[in-house]
């Protein structure tokens, strides 16, 4: 059952909210970006903003914008720290009289959830994945904690399906709101062709060829392997294939994924790059922007980021990806695992004339722009707020 607030923290009228976010670390990924994001929403609302985690470098960002961050081990799974979170935060929650405390990940949320219990405050969570249901589903009880706020924010339909299912909530307590990115860094008109130029001599990408990307950390579920071999049934040589991202130690994969392209000959045409910085000019650079996780993604950031940059982009047909790309018109949907039916769909996206391709740029980035803004993710996530403070929600967004 959802924890109910022992009495009203807020009077109409009296001040400003405080909301603080808890998650384990602000390091890097799509739950630390939405952090951030909604954090600088809330105090351009006029409200009070506060973030608890146990740090890293994007504190900055947030020391920037004025937001204050304290840090506490939130991150810890021992039980023995998650209990004494309990009372950190409940001390915290009433020194700073905080009216929401809104958790974006399991372990943090334990600690946010009794804290909020015991000081009478509104809880609420973001489901940002499926999460590892364990052997025999064990872990089933441990998940289900995201599933305990007053209103349960799912980052997509598939997700708000799977919390159905899977967990049996209510789905009178969830409020789909999509990731949000940033439109004015994943601009087609903000990247200058110096940008795109760098990034090509850096990677030797030659002249006249086409490229094909796959944004992603190297892990088996993403795919990699499935594309190498659809590269393989495609026959061609004359394009190169991106794999975009770091390996995070994984370097048996990273040389599993050399062999195999060898093995194809495609030594030559199959590159890992690393990380990107400036993947704005990346998109930009390339041709088709592929997806091809074999578990379903529960958003798909590269997805929407291409489209954003007017790219056409080739996905699986599961997760979120059904949500994020319109089938035929912004991009093509494959089932998952289908090196085939991958092959043919590059294949298509590859022989689209150049008339074709410029009104499905601009379809891809009208599309993003209408359904998966930062802005648009704020004002929806305030607005859950205001909901659950019995607040106008017009009075939720910044002037």
């Amino acid at each position: 059952m959802p924890s109910t607030p022992k009495a009203a923290s807020l009077a109409a009228g009296d001040r400003p909210p405080v909301v603080l976010q808890v998650l384990p670390a602000l390091l890097t990924g799509g739950v630390e970006r939405g952090t951030i994001d909604v954090a600088g929403a809330i105090k351009a609302a006029g409200w009070t903003s506060l973030v608890v985690s146990s740090g890293g470098h994007m504190v900055r960002e947030l020391d920037r914008m004025g937001v204050n961050h304290i840090p506490l081990p939130v991150h810890s799974k021992n039980p023995l720290v998650m209990r004494a979170n309990i009372s950190r935060l409940e001390e915290l929650i009433r020194d700073h009289n905080v009216d929401i405390v809104h958790a974006r990940s399991r372990a943090p949320a334990w600690s946010a959830f009794f804290a909020a219990q015991r000081s009478g405050r509104h809880f609420l969570t973001t489901f940002h994945g499926t999460y590892n249901l364990g052997l025999f589903g064990l872990k089933n009880a441990y998940n289900a904690i995201m599933t305990r706020g007053e209103r349960v924010i799912a980052i997509s339909h598939f997700i708000a399906d799977h919390m159905q299912t899977v967990y049996g909530i209510d789905a009178g307590r969830i409020r789909v709101i999509h990731r949000g990115i940033d439109l004015e860094r994943f601009d087609p008109a903000r990247v200058s062709p110096e940008r795109i130029i760098q990034l090509a001599q850096r990677w030797r990408l030659p002249d006249g060829y086409p490229v094909i990307m796959l944004p992603g950390r190297l892990t088996r579920w993403k795919g990699q392997t499935v594309l190498i071999e659809a590269l393989a049934l495609l026959g061609r040589r004359d394009l190169r294939c991106l794999l975009v991202g770091a390996d995070q130690g994984r370097t048996a994969y990273a040389q599993e994924l050399k062999t195999l392209a060898a093995a194809r000959g495609l030594a030559e045409v199959v590159h890992i790059v690393g990380d990107c910085n400036d993947m704005p000019a990346a998109y930009m650079l390339t041709d088709v922007v592929v997806s091809a996780s074999t578990d379903p993604e529960a958003f798909g950031r590269v997805i929407v980021e291409a489209q954003a940059m007017g790219r056409s982009v080739v996905a699986t047909d599961n997760g979120a990806g059904r949500e994020n790309v319109m089938d035929g018109q912004t991009g093509l949907l494959v089932p998952p695992g289908d090196a085939g039916a991958l092959a043919l769909a590059i294949d298509r996206v590859l022989a689209i004339a150049a008339e074709e391709r410029a009104a499905r740029a601009a379809l891809a980035i009208d599309f993003v722009r209408r359904n998966f803004s930062r802005e648009l993710m704020c004002e929806r996530t305030l607005g859950v707020y205001a909901e659950v403070l019995g607040l106008d929600p017009a009075k939720a967004v910044a002037p």
